[in-house]
């Protein structure tokens, strides 16, 4: 058996971090991808690109948004790395479409409303969603799914972690092929 890779995506505040941080402690290979593989760039062509003047916050936050890729080289290297038995990438990528058919499956981190409010809420303000105009546009994004990737499993971030980390275990279990 091969390696398999998998997706915990989600908007800001949905647990992703929570929940790698909890498969790490359980012994799986995790990539943080807001932390070891996001950068600011082109989405199509993964040139960085340098930020311009903004004229207002939001106008700053959506070019920021829009721009927050992985480095596809990287993710095809750990993807191709046979040394462990499953990868869990975490995090928000809006260069997805460039390497989500090399995955095994993709897991969506979802809350309801009040929930996400009261996460983003309590963040502080150097932390993404910390801000209003960064909640603002998490809510918006929450609400309209435009830059979330097909999910092959759906999951309710609103359980306990335990039982969240659990169920995309056995879902990975599930969908294992030989």
């Amino acid at each position: 058996m091969g390696i398999r890779n998998y997706l915990i995506e989600g908007v800001s505040g949905t647990g992703k971090t929570t929940v790698a941080e909890e498969l790490q402690r359980r012994g799986y290979h995790v990539v943080h991808g807001d932390r070891e593989l996001a950068y600011q760039g082109d989405p199509e062509t993964g040139e960085p690109v340098d930020e311009p003047a903004h004229e207002n916050e939001m106008d700053k936050v959506l070019w920021r948004q829009k721009r927050w890729i992985w480095n596809i080289d990287k993710v095809k290297s750990i993807i191709a790395d046979r040394s462990n038995a499953i990868s869990f990438f975490c995090g928000g990528s809006r260069n997805f479409p460039h390497f989500i058919d090399l995955l095994d499956g993709v897991f969506i981190l979802d809350v309801d409303p009040n929930t996400l409010e009261q996460r983003l809420a309590s963040r502080p303000g150097d932390e993404f969603g910390g801000r209003p105009v960064e909640r603002e546009l998490v809510m918006r994004l929450h609400t309209t799914k435009e830059d979330i990737p097909r999910a092959d499993f759906i999951i309710d971030a609103t359980a306990p972690l335990e039982r969240v980390v659990n169920e995309i275990l056995e879902k990975c279990e599930g969908s294992r092929t030989y």
